[in-house]
């Protein structure tokens, strides 16, 4: 049986678009997606020794169309330009380093 963030890494290595943690989250069956981002920033760690990133696709203000930094795994929670808690959650991918 696989670790949680095996089932993680082998379903962001094996999808053709970006998921969200809800994605991955409805997916493996968990409750909380929260669990997810946590899991994300340790498999992004963990993939330098295989020659493996993930590649994140930035969170978005769906009212504004702000970018997030994609330097944090985590869902930004407010808007900085419009205050609008209208947020699309970041997408992320699995790939080896120097493909898209």
């Amino acid at each position: 049986m696989k670790t949680r963030r095996e089932r993680i890494t082998l379903l962001l290595e094996e999808s053709d678009h970006p998921l969200t943690a809800q994605d991955i989250a409805e997916a493996l069956g968990l409750e909380n997606r929260n669990v997810v981002f946590e899991d994300i920033e340790h498999i992004a760690k963990s993939l330098k020794r295989e020659g493996k990133q993930i590649l994140i696709r930035p969170a978005t203000c769906g009212k504004c169309g702000y970018i997030f930094s994609p330097k944090s795994a985590k869902r930004p929670s407010r808007c900085p330009k419009c205050k609008s808690e209208w947020i699309l959650l970041p997408g992320y991918l699995i790939r080896r380093k120097g493909k898209k």
